[in-house]
């Protein structure tokens, strides 16, 4: 049995990566992993919207910069499932600043700046259930099995 707990994460591929084309090559990092995605949906974020998810950092300076950014285009909200995978996730994402991100991660391969660094991960279980509540419903999380599952 493979170690970790079952877990359900948010992802958002940000604007700049949904406008760079690195939708694919982003999602598949995270298939190629083993986990599943669950709920997908792309859209745009509205000002109301991204106030919501970035609500614990209102009142920072970089907040309208967030806000900015986040809205400035469509993105792609993910619902990712997998043991252990908002630690999984986070390990994939990369460090914040895509300048001191590991080689290997999505923001140390592709990332070029802090706001603009592809990619949103929920950095624990209370904030992923938080932000998968702002982007999907329960009845749009589709359960199925991996072919690989049950393999390892």
């Amino acid at each position: 049995m493979p170690e970790g707990t079952l877990e359900r994460t948010l992802v958002l591929v940000k604007p700049d990566g949904v406008k760079r084309g690195l939708l694919g090559t982003i999602l598949s990092r995270f298939e190629h992993k083993g986990l599943k995605v669950v709920a997908a949906r792309l859209l745009l974020i509205g000002p109301e919207l991204a106030a919501r998810h970035y609500a614990e950092h209102e009142g920072k300076p970089f907040y309208p910069s967030l806000v900015q950014h986040i809205t400035s285009g469509p993105a792609l909200a993910l619902a990712l499932e997998g043991r252990s995978a908002i630690a999984v996730v986070r390990l994939m994402t990369g460090a914040t600043n895509p300048q001191t991100a590991a080689p290997g991660t999505i923001r140390g391969d592709f990332g070029l700046a802090i706001t603009a660094n592809l990619i949103h991960a929920s950095d624990s279980p209370q904030s992923a259930e938080r932000e998968l509540g702002l982007y999907f419903r329960a009845e749009e999380y589709l359960p199925y099995t991996r072919s690989d599952e049950g393999s390892v």
